[in-house]
């Protein structure tokens, strides 16, 4: 069965950008973006009621990446690796069929400049050369174009519709679950 076995966090670089490690001195921005309505449209999930529920947020991403349950990535400028900009990362792993779901986020100031693209295709390099994936799979809310024509440019396939299969705020959301299979596998 496919583990993750890494002895230190690995960052990653890209032309502009550094994908490092969450730190809890990342709450404040991290607390920003779940709580900005602009990016959280789409990604249904209960928003946080203060900085400190997000402090335990990035101890989760922390610990599940020590325990080899997720891999959460801060997205930063090479200029100022310390502030946040985004996050992008694998989650719900299923090793025994080596796959897993890749997820993102971008505060506004850097949407439409390429910088998801740019840290997909690096992460997604990573999860096929070093962590042995066969699978990465996305799940979008059927409402979110840009996440859709993003996955597509990168390859990525629609796989299934499931209607009305998740709850959240009192409705019943359909899901949209995209594909993307290992080419060199």
């Amino acid at each position: 069965m496919l583990t993750l076995q890494f002895t230190t966090f690995p960052a990653l670089e890209t032309e502009r950008l550094v994908l490092r490690e969450h730190h809890l001195s990342d709450a404040e921005a991290l607390f920003a973006m779940r709580t900005n309505e602009k990016i959280m449209k789409y990604i249904d999930r209960e928003r946080p009621q203060n900085v400190e529920a997000v402090r335990a947020v990035i101890t989760r991403f922390n610990e599940g990446f020590e325990e080899g349950y997720n891999l959460a990535w801060v997205i930063a400028l090479k200029e100022n690796p310390a502030q946040m900009i985004g996050t992008i990362g694998y989650w719900q792993a299923d090793y025994a069929n080596h796959r897993a779901e890749i997820g993102y986020m971008l505060h506004p100031d850097f949407w439409r400049k390429g910088m998801i693209s740019e840290a997909l295709k690096k992460t997604i390099s990573f999860g096929f050369e070093n962590m042995n994936l066969h699978t990465i799979k996305a799940n979008i809310n059927t409402g979110n174009d840009a996440s859709r024509q993003m996955l597509l440019k990168h390859g990525f396939s629609k796989e299934a519709l499931f209607r009305q299969d998740y709850y959240f705020n009192g409705k019943f959301l359909d899901s949209e679950i995209y594909g993307l299979i290992n080419p060199n596998h």
